[in-house]
Protein backbone atom coordinates (compact mmCIF):
# COMPACT_ATOMS: atom_id res chain seq x y z
CA UNK A 1 0.00 0.00 0.00
CA UNK A 2 1.37 3.32 -0.93
CA UNK A 3 -0.33 5.33 1.98
CA UNK A 4 3.31 4.73 4.31
CA UNK A 5 5.55 6.45 1.52
CA UNK A 6 6.43 9.66 2.56
CA UNK A 7 6.53 10.82 -0.54
CA UNK A 8 3.08 10.50 -1.19
CA UNK A 9 1.91 11.13 2.52
CA UNK A 10 3.30 14.72 1.42
CA UNK A 11 1.38 15.11 -1.94
CA UNK A 12 -1.75 13.63 0.50
CA UNK A 13 -1.28 16.57 2.48
CA UNK A 14 -0.56 19.54 -0.34
CA UNK A 15 -4.13 17.74 -1.55
CA UNK A 16 -5.68 18.14 2.01
CA UNK A 17 -4.40 22.02 2.49
CA UNK A 18 -5.44 22.55 -0.94
CA UNK A 19 -8.70 20.97 -1.31
CA UNK A 20 -11.87 23.31 -0.82
CA UNK A 21 -15.09 23.73 -3.11
CA UNK A 22 -16.94 27.32 -3.02
CA UNK A 23 -19.90 28.65 -3.96
CA UNK A 24 -20.14 32.31 -4.42
CA UNK A 25 -22.37 33.79 -6.81
CA UNK A 26 -20.31 34.52 -10.34
CA UNK A 27 -18.33 37.30 -11.52
CA UNK A 28 -17.65 38.34 -15.06
CA UNK A 29 -14.05 37.81 -16.51
CA UNK A 30 -11.84 35.18 -15.46
CA UNK A 31 -8.00 35.76 -13.76
CA UNK A 32 -6.90 35.20 -10.84
CA UNK A 33 -8.86 37.41 -8.57
CA UNK A 34 -11.69 36.06 -9.66
CA UNK A 35 -10.88 32.90 -9.38
CA UNK A 36 -9.72 32.80 -5.77
CA UNK A 37 -13.14 34.87 -4.86
CA UNK A 38 -14.42 31.36 -6.10
CA UNK A 39 -12.26 29.39 -3.85
CA UNK A 40 -12.66 31.48 -1.10
CA UNK A 41 -15.42 30.20 1.81
CA UNK A 42 -15.76 30.28 5.55
CA UNK A 43 -15.92 26.92 7.40
CA UNK A 44 -17.51 24.53 8.25
CA UNK A 45 -17.63 22.91 4.67
CA UNK A 46 -17.07 19.16 3.37
CA UNK A 47 -16.64 17.28 -0.27
CA UNK A 48 -16.08 14.24 -1.51
CA UNK A 49 -12.87 13.23 -3.69
CA UNK A 50 -11.95 10.36 -5.60
CA UNK A 51 -8.27 10.12 -7.06
CA UNK A 52 -5.82 7.17 -8.42
CA UNK A 53 -2.83 5.98 -7.98
CA UNK A 54 -0.41 4.54 -10.17
CA UNK A 55 2.49 1.77 -9.42
CA UNK A 56 4.87 -0.53 -10.77
CA UNK A 57 3.71 -2.75 -7.99
CA UNK A 58 0.20 -2.96 -9.04
CA UNK A 59 -1.62 -3.99 -11.78
CA UNK A 60 -4.12 -1.42 -12.33
CA UNK A 61 -3.96 2.34 -10.45
CA UNK A 62 -5.38 2.68 -7.08
CA UNK A 63 -8.87 4.10 -6.61
CA UNK A 64 -8.91 6.26 -3.21
CA UNK A 65 -12.24 7.41 -2.11
CA UNK A 66 -13.73 9.35 0.43
CA UNK A 67 -13.76 13.11 1.80
CA UNK A 68 -12.56 16.59 2.56
CA UNK A 69 -14.23 18.52 5.95
CA UNK A 70 -12.92 21.71 7.19
CA UNK A 71 -14.67 21.71 10.43
CA UNK A 72 -13.83 25.60 11.13
CA UNK A 73 -11.34 27.78 10.12
CA UNK A 74 -8.46 26.24 11.63
CA UNK A 75 -8.91 22.73 11.14
CA UNK A 76 -8.57 20.60 7.73
CA UNK A 77 -9.76 16.73 7.55
CA UNK A 78 -9.38 14.25 4.74
CA UNK A 79 -10.72 11.08 5.31
CA UNK A 80 -10.57 7.92 3.03
CA UNK A 81 -13.13 5.31 3.38
CA UNK A 82 -12.19 3.72 0.30
CA UNK A 83 -10.22 1.33 -0.18
CA UNK A 84 -8.94 1.69 3.71
CA UNK A 85 -10.01 3.78 6.44
CA UNK A 86 -7.69 6.94 7.34
CA UNK A 87 -8.20 10.30 8.85
CA UNK A 88 -5.30 12.89 8.50
CA UNK A 89 -6.28 16.10 9.89
CA UNK A 90 -4.07 19.04 10.28
CA UNK A 91 -4.96 21.53 13.24
CA UNK A 92 -2.72 24.18 15.37
CA UNK A 93 0.60 23.29 13.82
CA UNK A 94 0.23 19.30 13.65
CA UNK A 95 -0.41 16.61 11.26
CA UNK A 96 -1.98 13.23 13.03
CA UNK A 97 -3.29 10.59 10.62
CA UNK A 98 -4.86 7.44 12.24
CA UNK A 99 -5.73 4.09 10.63
CA UNK A 100 -8.57 1.60 12.36
CA UNK A 101 -6.25 -0.64 14.84
CA UNK A 102 -3.01 0.95 15.11
CA UNK A 103 -2.20 4.40 17.44
CA UNK A 104 -1.60 7.13 15.21
CA UNK A 105 1.47 9.32 13.59
CA UNK A 106 1.33 12.91 15.08
CA UNK A 107 4.43 15.11 13.97
CA UNK A 108 4.74 18.81 13.42
CA UNK A 109 4.37 20.87 10.12
CA UNK A 110 7.62 22.71 11.19
CA UNK A 111 9.57 19.15 10.23
CA UNK A 112 8.23 19.78 6.71
CA UNK A 113 9.08 23.49 5.19
CA UNK A 114 7.22 22.85 2.40
CA UNK A 115 4.10 21.54 4.54
CA UNK A 116 4.36 25.42 6.52
CA UNK A 117 4.19 27.34 2.99
CA UNK A 118 1.78 25.31 2.25
CA UNK A 119 -0.33 25.99 5.49
CA UNK A 120 0.16 29.50 4.44
CA UNK A 121 -0.97 29.92 1.12
CA UNK A 122 -4.47 27.42 1.72
CA UNK A 123 -5.35 30.29 4.38
CA UNK A 124 -4.36 33.15 1.99
CA UNK A 125 -6.23 31.00 -0.86
CA UNK A 126 -9.71 30.38 1.35
CA UNK A 127 -9.24 34.48 1.86
CA UNK A 128 -9.08 35.26 -1.40
CA UNK A 129 -5.95 36.97 -0.63
CA UNK A 130 -3.92 37.56 -3.79
CA UNK A 131 -1.77 39.11 -3.01
CA UNK A 132 -0.40 36.76 -0.01
CA UNK A 133 -0.64 34.18 -2.32
CA UNK A 134 1.51 35.64 -5.07
CA UNK A 135 3.97 35.81 -2.38
CA UNK A 136 4.42 31.98 -3.00
CA UNK A 137 3.29 30.77 -6.06
CA UNK A 138 3.46 32.11 -10.20
CA UNK A 139 0.32 32.05 -10.98
CA UNK A 140 -1.28 31.07 -14.51
CA UNK A 141 -4.59 31.70 -15.05
CA UNK A 142 -6.72 30.77 -18.22
CA UNK A 143 -9.61 29.82 -19.91
CA UNK A 144 -13.33 31.23 -19.07
CA UNK A 145 -16.04 31.27 -16.38
CA UNK A 146 -17.72 28.71 -17.56
CA UNK A 147 -14.50 26.01 -18.09
CA UNK A 148 -10.81 27.82 -15.92
CA UNK A 149 -7.61 26.73 -14.55
CA UNK A 150 -5.68 28.40 -12.01
CA UNK A 151 -1.44 27.03 -12.23
CA UNK A 152 0.02 27.23 -9.31
CA UNK A 153 4.24 27.25 -9.63
CA UNK A 154 5.87 27.02 -6.27
CA UNK A 155 8.39 30.31 -5.37
CA UNK A 156 9.56 28.48 -2.18
CA UNK A 157 12.68 26.44 -2.77
CA UNK A 158 11.77 23.96 -0.25
CA UNK A 159 8.34 23.38 -2.11
CA UNK A 160 10.13 23.45 -5.29
CA UNK A 161 12.18 20.80 -4.66
CA UNK A 162 9.26 18.55 -4.47
CA UNK A 163 6.58 19.70 -6.55
CA UNK A 164 6.48 21.35 -9.92
CA UNK A 165 3.23 22.83 -10.18
CA UNK A 166 -0.49 22.59 -8.74
CA UNK A 167 -3.29 22.98 -11.56
CA UNK A 168 -6.66 23.85 -10.29
CA UNK A 169 -9.47 23.16 -12.13
CA UNK A 170 -13.12 24.07 -12.44
CA UNK A 171 -16.27 24.89 -13.95
CA UNK A 172 -18.59 28.19 -12.80
CA UNK A 173 -18.13 28.68 -9.08
CA UNK A 174 -16.92 24.73 -8.76
CA UNK A 175 -13.93 23.59 -8.50
CA UNK A 176 -13.72 20.27 -9.68
CA UNK A 177 -9.78 18.38 -9.73
CA UNK A 178 -6.65 19.43 -8.33
CA UNK A 179 -3.32 18.37 -10.04
CA UNK A 180 -0.37 17.85 -8.58
CA UNK A 181 3.00 17.25 -10.59
CA UNK A 182 5.64 16.53 -8.03
CA UNK A 183 9.15 16.76 -9.28
CA UNK A 184 9.67 13.31 -9.74
CA UNK A 185 6.58 10.34 -10.28
CA UNK A 186 3.62 10.81 -12.19
CA UNK A 187 0.93 13.32 -11.89
CA UNK A 188 -1.58 13.14 -8.87
CA UNK A 189 -5.22 13.78 -9.98
CA UNK A 190 -8.11 14.62 -7.33
CA UNK A 191 -11.65 15.26 -8.26
CA UNK A 192 -13.50 16.56 -5.77
CA UNK A 193 -17.84 17.66 -5.41
CA UNK A 194 -19.61 16.76 -8.38
CA UNK A 195 -16.72 15.52 -10.29
CA UNK A 196 -16.19 12.77 -8.14
CA UNK A 197 -19.97 11.69 -7.79
CA UNK A 198 -19.61 11.56 -11.44
CA UNK A 199 -16.68 9.26 -11.38
CA UNK A 200 -18.84 6.22 -10.32
CA UNK A 201 -16.51 2.82 -10.34
CA UNK A 202 -14.29 5.15 -13.20
CA UNK A 203 -10.40 3.12 -12.60
CA UNK A 204 -8.91 4.46 -15.64
CA UNK A 205 -6.67 7.66 -15.80
CA UNK A 206 -7.65 9.05 -19.02
CA UNK A 207 -10.95 8.92 -17.83
CA UNK A 208 -10.42 10.35 -14.66
CA UNK A 209 -8.83 13.18 -16.56
CA UNK A 210 -11.89 14.00 -18.60
CA UNK A 211 -14.12 14.36 -15.56
CA UNK A 212 -11.42 17.21 -14.71
CA UNK A 213 -13.39 19.26 -17.07
CA UNK A 214 -16.20 17.24 -18.24
CA UNK A 215 -20.09 18.28 -17.19
CA UNK A 216 -21.94 20.90 -16.82
CA UNK A 217 -20.96 23.25 -14.08
CA UNK A 218 -23.67 23.88 -11.17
Amino acid sequence: MTSGNPKFRRLRLLSVLLASVATPALASGVDAGWILRQLAQPAPSQTGFVELRGSALLKEPLRVEGQYRRPDAATLVREVRVPYAETTTISNGQVTIARSGKPPRVFSLQRAPELTDLQASFGAMLAGDLAALEQSYRLQPSGTTQQWQLQLTPKAEALARRVRAVTLRGQGKELRCIETQPVRGDLQRTLLGSAAAAAGNVRQADALAALCTAGGAR
